[in-house]
């Protein structure tokens, strides 16, 4: 009976759609192999989807008190590899630059490494205002760079670079901010 109860814990809604988030991954990466327009508008549907899925598992998982230690481990690695595959594909296809997706790379890897250390210590560090600002401006770039082409009068690749690079301004602050609040962990202190 135990086990069953455990079973129906770990399929609830919310981890559910955050499968269902990692599943997206592939689809978005196939499409990004066509050259022609319609394919990276179709992706930029997919993602818009996976965004979705992440808004409303969270909103799910707190309303329902449905949170799970497999939620809290998949949901932030299903973000991560949704937002670094995406960034990857669109290198070869010259919407970013390698420089830029380097960046956004390294500062993912440095701050899961901080959150590892805190975590160690008993210490959870939750996104900041400035961390919230960099997720909704990358997320809206990434759309913007899957689009690309103008569109109702708007060049989605330009503003998609731009929002990219303002994600990386506020990621670069809120990076700071997180290594200060555990400068005292990594020091010994």
């Amino acid at each position: 009976m135990m086990r069953m109860q455990n079973k129906k814990q770990i399929y609830n809604i919310p981890n559910i759609l955050t499968f269902s988030r990692i599943l997206i991954i592939p689809v978005i990466f196939f499409l990004l192999f066509f050259k022609e327009e319609i394919y990276g508008i179709y992706a930029a549907i997919f993602f818009l989807a996976a965004i979705l899925t992440d808004f409303i598992d969270g909103y799910i998982a707190r309303k329902k008190k449905l949170v799970t230690n497999l939620g809290i481990f998949l949901d932030p690695i299903a973000d991560k590899l949704l937002v670094i595959t995406i960034l990857i594909m669109l290198i070869p296809l010259n919407r970013i630059p390698a420089w830029l997706v380097a960046i956004i790379i390294f500062r993912e890897i440095f701050i899961m490494g901080l959150r590892a250390i805190a975590s160690e210590k008993g210490i959870v560090i939750s996104a900041g205002k400035e961390g919230k600002w960099k997720t909704a401006l990358q997320m809206f770039g990434i759309f913007c760079l899957l689009v690309y082409y103008r569109h109702f009068y708007i060049n989605f690749g330009i503003v998609g670079f731009y929002l990219i690079v303002a994600s990386i301004i506020f990621s670069l602050i809120s990076s700071y901010k997180y290594l200060k609040s555990v400068s005292g962990i990594l020091t010994g202190n």
